[in-house]
């Protein structure tokens, strides 16, 4: 399946989510026992842990067909790309989505500031550098957006793993936006 296949595999799925459609497929114990021997999913997914925002039902598919990596904010970290790494150098997924979500709690946190704790305030600082390229007085929504932008780009920055396989066409990264409110995934 060619990167462009992948994305619309995606956007159908994610038209079936929204409409109520579900197909519900590849999700029983004849799939569990075809992937007993290993793993083939043709996208990766870095979400938000936010529990309202679930790759698998939002893009429709069954098991085995998305590597989702789930981190507040959906931050590229050490480990969320070293996550994403191993998908891409040992088991060929095509493309990554970047999926920012409306109303992310941990963009508005680190909008907000101050201090909360070591850990989070470890994280949110992989958010700072969405709010300053964002626009003075932009709201959350506004952020989060930039925010799967700039952590697209950063994937590849930050990984000879991902940069080559996107030098060599083997992959794309797409940022992407989930909306609460109708499930809609805007790419960007």
């Amino acid at each position: 399946m060619g990167i462009n296949e992948v994305i619309s595999r995606l956007e159908t799925g994610n038209k079936r989510f929204v409409a109520d459609k579900l197909d519900g497929k590849l999700q029983d114990s004849s799939r569990r026992g075809a992937l007993t021997g290993g793993q083939e999913p043709y996208a990766i997914v870095l979400s938000c842990a936010d529990s309202r925002v679930v790759p698998e039902l939002a893009f429709d598919t069954g098991l085995g067909e998305l590597f989702v990596v789930r981190v507040a904010g959906n931050i590229a970290n050490t480990s969320s790309i070293a996550s994403i790494e191993y998908a891409v150098a040992h088991i060929g997924s095509k493309v990554i989505v970047v999926l920012g979500h409306q109303s992310c709690g941990a963009v508005t946190a680190a909008v907000a500031g101050g201090d909360n704790g070591h850990n989070l305030n470890h994280l949110l600082a992989h958010v700072t550098p969405a709010i300053a390229a964002s626009k003075e007085g932009a709201n959350i929504n506004d952020v989060v957006k930039v925010n799967a932008e700039l952590t697209a780009k950063e994937l590849a920055s930050r990984s000879s793993i991902i940069s080559g396989a996107v030098a060599k066409g083997d992959l794309k990264i797409v940022p992407a936006y989930y909306n609460l409110d109708s499930g809609k995934i805007d790419f960007l």
